[in-house]
């Protein structure tokens, strides 16, 4: 979330616009006073101290992990009701499980698009699905242990990482 104090705006090759400066209006005449009072009169955000991310244009990467999330959720909510079609309803979940045998899971809302405009019965099924993603998400996913556990994996893989450089640079050979 980004507060009214603190914006992340692209700067191209790092340049930060000035502060505001206040000059004396005598040091300027006419034409080139108003210039340069438009110039000045610039005044750049505050200092924000979160990274810049170049490279996702109109998005963040805040923004591209939540459509990454949307995407699982779908999945995972194909898989519930498959599993539930499974015991009570078997004409429907060989319907759904050859619909997804043709359309491609990894893209939500084209799947679900996809699915509504297939027949009223798969209409059905899509209703269920957006259901039982929003459910889900909202009561049954522990974001808490996501969090801890994407700190812990982060943690781990680095120290892994930097373990295996040391041993790997720093092998003494033995003369024997």
């Amino acid at each position: 979330m980004v507060s009214s104090r603190c914006a992340v705006l692209p700067h191209p090759a790092g340049v930060v616009p000035r502060r505001r400066q206040h000059l004396p209006a005598q040091a300027f005449c006419g034409a080139e006073r108003r210039r340069r009072r438009r110039l000045v009169s610039f005044e750049a955000p505050p200092r924000c101290h979160k990274m810049y991310v170049p490279g996702f244009g109109e998005g963040s990467p805040e923004k591209k992990a939540a459509i990454s999330l949307l995407n699982f959720f779908n999945y995972l909510a194909v898989r519930i009701v498959l599993a539930q079609l499974e015991s009570y309803n078997r004409e429907a979940y060989v319907e759904l499980k050859e619909f997804t045998s043709r359309n491609s899971v990894n893209d939500a809302d084209s799947f679900c698009k996809n699915l509504i405009r297939e027949s009223p019965r798969h209409k059905a099924l899509a209703m269920r699905i957006l259901e039982v993603r929003s459910a889900y998400m909202k009561n049954d996913f522990e974001w808490d242990n996501l969090k801890k556990l994407s700190f812990k994996m982060v943690d781990e893989a680095n120290i892994k990482l930097m373990r295996d450089y040391v041993l790997e640079t720093s092998h003494i050979e033995d003369d024997e």
